[in-house]
Formats: structure tokens, sequence, C-alpha cells
């Protein structure tokens, strides 16, 4: 009698063990299967149909006349049983939020992916079509409302030929091509705004061997941040890179081109060995925190001569090496948590005081030629058209989740400090930034840089954020990778 207790008691325990461990394996399934990832990308061509375009970037109108290379936007789709999300990089200087919203809810009519769920970012490339007026190019109209069709179509392609899918994220240091641009005056020192003041103790691209500088004053961020999109059998369906380098320039003639960021899409393609058929792979290069860096090493005594677009090919082949090199370590999942988060935040504009703006006429009314020449001119005709902005705007920002990665966006052109400094504090595994995303509001200079003065402060469409914007921005994003982390 006590043997057969001891056995039907035993036997409770074991099925009683036993159905727990059941119940919590089929509880896991149940989780990796809603949490089970799929995937699709697209490389939609945005090259212009038509010529001659204005080209963004320069300080005067530039009227392009033909394509150098193809420009795109890449679009890449990822999606679980519990939430859809899109990134878009798009070969363009930037962007305004009333294109992006376009081209954000055209696209969520399209595919059911929520509009809030979807990123869409300027590459910042120096020689692309202009759909945001800043300094004396203007948008072109009809090409703007080509842009938000090709990227909401590319969304759509992207959503529908999402496949079962894996991801990874790692990183890897490639600190040759970055250079902080903005060097400090030595003691004594100032340099001249284009108001006519003489405060500036900072100079933008000082030149060569300038004695009137002591060296950079800010630092560089030389992590290339990479997320890998593969099938479950590993094959490369996209990869998201991600460098804080402002452009590179280097074109020859009235031309569009991609710059270096479509370069490095097109030699990336060898280095992860894609597949020549079948769907093609989809490079994709955005820019990181990169307002106060660019490719040009003043501290050499004298420049390096280079071909037209040689100088593009160098950095494209340097960063796509550095990604393949490192790709084999990378640690895929099928099944990981994807969240995003979207919100608004409202900062201040520096206007145009009523002295700023009578001079600004005054000048202005002493020239009837165009394009006007020199920058007290081209400032002024800024200050006429800031004064008519509000005194404070709403500028979106967005945090991204997938699995261990954290991305935050940044309608701004963002310092590199500012970058670090939400690498260094977000409470995810890796995180970097998108910036000229889903909007375009100029420069964002921390307050510390607003006080040292030069180019990037300087009161224009490109430059007009309030100097406490910085810390708003940061302190937000960091709140919302802190949400998408929990």
């Amino acid at each position: 009698m006590v043997a057969n207790v001891s056995r039907w008691i035993c036997s409770g325990l074991f099925t009683a063990v036993a159905l727990s461990i059941v119940a919590e394996a089929g509880s896991a399934f149940a989780r990796d299967a809603k949490h089970e990832l799929t995937a699709g990308a697209v490389a939609q061509v945005i090259t212009p149909p038509e010529f001659p375009i204005s080209v963004n970037g320069n300080m005067s109108d530039v009227q392009a006349m033909s394509a150098h290379d193809p420009l795109h936007a890449r679009c890449l789709v990822i999606a679980n049983g519990e939430t859809s999300l899109a990134i878009v990089v798009c070969d363009s200087c930037m962007i305004p939020r009333e294109l992006i919203d376009a081209a954000r809810q055209r696209a969520s009519d399209k595919t059911g992916i929520p509009a809030a769920n979807i990123l869409v970012s300027a590459t910042h490339a120096h020689s692309c079509p202009t759909v945001a007026g800043v300094f004396q190019s203007s948008p072109d109209e009809k090409y703007s409302k080509f842009l938000v069709e090709q990227i909401a179509d590319g969304i759509d392609r992207a959503n529908r030929q999402r496949v079962p899918a894996r991801v990874g994220s790692t990183s890897v240091n490639e600190p040759s091509q970055l250079f902080n641009r903005r060097w400090r005056a030595k003691n004594g020192e100032s340099f001249e705004d284009p108001f006519g003041g003489r405060t500036d103790r900072v100079k933008m691209n000082p030149g060569y061997n300038n004695p009137l500088v002591e060296g950079p004053g800010g630092g560089v961020d030389p992590q290339v941040s990479i997320l890998s999109v593969q099938t479950r059998d590993g094959r490369p369906i996209a990869l998201l890179a991600n460098y804080s380098l402002h452009y590179v320039g280097g074109t020859s003639g009235p031309v569009v081109s991609a710059d270096y960021f479509g370069e490095f899409a097109v030699r990336l393609a060898r280095h992860v060995q894609a597949p020549s058929s079948g769907t093609p792979f989809v490079g994709i290069m955005s820019n990181g925190t990169s307002g106060d860096v660019n490719n040009v090493n003043f501290s050499l005594k004298s420049g390096v001569k280079r071909e037209p677009y040689e100088q593009m090919g160098i950095v494209a082949e340097v960063l796509a090496e550095a990604v393949g090199k490192v790709l084999g370590s990378i640690q895929y999942e099928e099944a990981v948590l994807l969240r995003v988060k979207d919100t608004e935040v409202e900062l201040g504009v520096r206007l145009p005081s009523a002295t700023d703006l009578a001079r600004a006429e005054q000048l202005l009314s002493t020239v009837s030629e165009r394009p006007l020449k020199g920058l007290p001119l081209v400032y002024a005709r800024e200050t006429t058209l800031l004064a008519k902005y509000p005194k404070t705007v709403t500028a979106r920002l967005q945090a991204i989740r997938i699995g261990s990665l954290g991305i935050v966006s940044s309608p701004c052109e963002t310092f590199t400090e500012t970058g670090l400094a939400i690498k260094k504090h977000s409470p995810l595994k890796q995180t970097f930034t998108i910036e000229l995303a889903n909007g375009y509001n100029g420069y964002l200079p921390t307050p510390r840089e607003h006080e040292l003065g030069g180019y990037e402060t300087w009161r224009a469409r490109s430059s007009y954020l309030a100097a406490d914007a910085e810390p708003k921005i940061r302190e937000t994003q960091l709140r919302l990778l802190k949400e998408v982390a929990e």
C-alpha cells in the first residue's frame, strides 16, 4: 500500500513536472513564433526623370544636366508577428518633413505598416536634386512629387518581397576617413561672420597651413555600425551601415551623383558575396552624426590631388572592406523583439531681430544681379526668408529597436559629440543615430559650439534652431531608447 502511494506520488510529481516543462517549452515556442522575422529590401530608383534640375549643397544654384550614377531610395522592411517597420535611406542632400510625412503616409496606406514605424532619411550628398530650399537653390516641385511616390513605392515593393529572415548586428572602427572640420582659433584670434561681426572662435575648413588656428576643436566617431539581414539559409538580403562622415564630393561637371554612399552600396555587394541571380542584395549606407566632420585632413601641408570621383571610390572601398572583414563574426537570430517609438519635440527658432532684417534688406537693395555673390549677400537673403519662420517648430524624433540594436533618428546635421553621448548612455547593447531623418531642421551644434560660433552656427535656413535645441533632442532620443528597451 505504501509502495503504491509512493509510486502514485512519484508518478504525479513526474507528470506535473513534465507538464510544466512542456508548458514552458510551448510558451517559449509561442514567444519565438511571435517574434520570427520576415524581411525584404529594394533599391528604388530616384534619379530625376528630367533635366536640367537644381542641385542642393551649394551657396549658389547649380543646374545638373545629367546623372553620373543612379540615385536610389534604399528601402528595408522588417516584420515579426507583432510589429512591422521600414527604414529608407535616400540619395538626397536633405528632405523636408512635409515630403517625408507624405511618403510615410502613402507607404502606410499601401502596406499597413504604421506611418510612425517608417524612418526616411537623406544621405546628405551635395550632388543630388533640390527638394529643400537652402541658400540659393529652390525645390523642384515636379521632382519632389516624384520622390514621394518613389519612396512609397519602394517601401511597398520591399514589403511584398518579405521572406523568412534572420538579423545580426556588429560594428568595426574605421577612423582613417574622418576629420573634424571645425578648427579652434589661436589665443586672441577671431574670425568674421557674414553679418559683419568678428567674434567667431572657430573656423570651418580653415585651409592648409593656416597660422591663425591651432587644431581641430572636436573629435570623430570612427565606428561603422552594421545591421545585416539574411534569409534563414544565409543569403544576403540587405546590410544597413552607418558612418559619421558628412559627404566626400569631387564630382565633375553639372551632374547628379550619389557620392560615396552609392559607391559603397555597389562595392559592398562584392564583399558580402551576394549572388548575381535572384532578388538583388541591397547595400545601404546611412549618415550618422557628421555635422562637424568631413573627409579633408587639414593637418597636412597640402591636399592630395584626385581625379573626379576617385576619392568617393577610395572612401567607399575602405568602408566596404572594413565591413566585409567583420561579417563572419555576426551572430544571427531568427526571432527578435521589434519596437518603435515616435514623438515630436518643440524647439525654439533663432529669428532675426528687426535691426537684422532692416540691415539685410538694405544690403540686398544695393544689388540686382542674380545669383548673389559673396557670403554677406547670401546670408542677407537667408535673413529675409528666416524672418518669416514661426517662433517655434516641432521636430519628429524616433527610436527603433531590432533585437539588441537601437537606432534613433535626428532631423538635423548633428555633431559627433551628440552621437557619441547617445551611444554612451543608450540602454541597448549597440546604438547609432541616423541623421537628416524624418525631416530637415538644419545644423544642431551643442550650446558650447554655439558660443564658439563658426559656419554651422550662422543664422540661416541651414542653421536656425535655438542654442538649447541639442540638449532637448538628445534627452528625448535617450528617453525613446529607454522606452523601446523596456
